[in-house]
């Protein structure tokens, strides 16, 4: 009788049963205490006074068993989240705009609110605000982004109590931080005319987006100098060595005296260009950056800037507590960005 050799397979080893998710209950059996007292303590809720050994047994139960609140149900018994919502900037915005939004992010988790960074994939305007409202966030923070009255509507109906924008101009419904960047040009121009230049290049950069700051910056300088013997002339720059080297190579028959390079960036990356070609500063050309970054003063000659004074992200996160108790407040609007001049060896 012939033999047929037959391979069977072994069974596939049985996935591991996932581990169920601790809840409250649990969190309670194993400190002891009711589950609306791991409530009030893990949300903090002041108005039941509880016990500080009984509020370690609790925390000490959480540790040990992995549990963390529900955000989703916790946003369902309060009537709204605690979530605020920042939309990612598109477009780099340098050390000091990052300083802002750390100052901001720390100041809105002392009052108990949760920061969420939104990247907008390419989403703009209203679009991007039906995107915000699927969060359910309490407030949203749009720094310069093309808002609508419509999208701050929907974001309202979608449970926002407070959005704020920061940008130039303020949008019907939201509360708003205008950011006046003409006065930032409007101190560079004053400046170097001061110092006795008349022939001023103020630098703007190619880079996509930077233009809603550049364009206010170019014309504060247009402004301050209007009607004097001054002229103002646009320069165009990338933020590359390449681009630098090229307009150094062509500096001098520019005949420009003195540059307002949009910031201390872009007047770093000059600076340098213009330095390696051979342009003395400030003998040949004054050089005057914004921000006041902490390399200007280190370079040699030490950068002239422009001090931009931000928001406290103290004052922004107790505007938007504020506006969340009150959602029905009308509209708030402040005048910021401050502008003073830095003089340093380059101007």
């Amino acid at each position: 009788m012939p033999y047929v050799m037959v391979h069977i397979p072994k069974p596939p080893a049985a996935s591991p049963v996932p581990r169920a998710v601790p809840t409250s209950a649990d969190v309670a059996r194993l400190a002891g205490v009711s589950r609306a007292t791991v409530s009030y303590v893990l949300n903090n809720t002041s108005a039941v006074r509880i016990s500080e050994p009984t509020r370690r047994r609790v925390h000490e139960a959480a540790k040990e068993l992995g549990y963390v609140p529900h955000a989703a149900a916790r946003s369902l018994r309060a009537g709204h989240s605690r979530m605020v919502l920042m939309p990612a900037p598109a477009i780099a915005m340098g050390p000091l705009h990052g300083q802002f939004i750390n100052e901001l992010q720390w100041a809105l988790s002392r009052l108990d609110y949760t920061v969420v960074q939104y990247g907008t994939a390419g989403l703009r305007g209203d679009e991007a605000a039906r995107a915000w409202a699927e969060l359910r966030p309490v407030a949203v923070l749009v720094p310069d982004a093309e808002l609508g009255p419509e999208g701050v509507s929907v974001l309202k109906r979608a449970g926002a109590r407070a959005v704020v924008t920061f940008g130039p101009e303020r949008v019907e419904g939201a509360h708003a931080l205008l950011m006046d960047h003409d006065a930032v040009g409007h101190c560079a121009g004053r400046h170097l005319y001061a110092r006795g230049r008349r022939r001023i290049g103020v630098v703007v950069p190619e880079e996509a987006g930077l233009e809603r700051y550049s364009r206010p910056r170019l014309e504060g300088v247009r402004q301050a100098l209007h009607g004097t013997d001054a002229r103002v002339t646009a320069v165009p720059l990338a933020y590359t060595e390449q681009s630098a080297a090229e307009l150094a190579a062509r500096w001098p028959e520019s005949g420009i005296d003195a540059v307002f390079a949009y910031n201390d960036e872009y007047a770093m990356l000059l600076m340098r260009a213009l330095q390696d070609m051979g342009v003395r500063v400030p003998e040949d050309t004054a050089v005057l950056g914004a921000d006041d970054l902490m390399l200007g003063r280190l370079l040699r000659p030490r950068l002239s800037t422009i001090h931009i004074a931000l928001p406290s992200g103290r004052e922004l996160a107790e505007l938007v507590d504020r506006v969340v108790q009150d959602p029905g407040a009308e509209p708030e609007t402040h005048r910021v960005l401050g502008a003073s001049v830095v003089q340093r060896e380059s101007s």
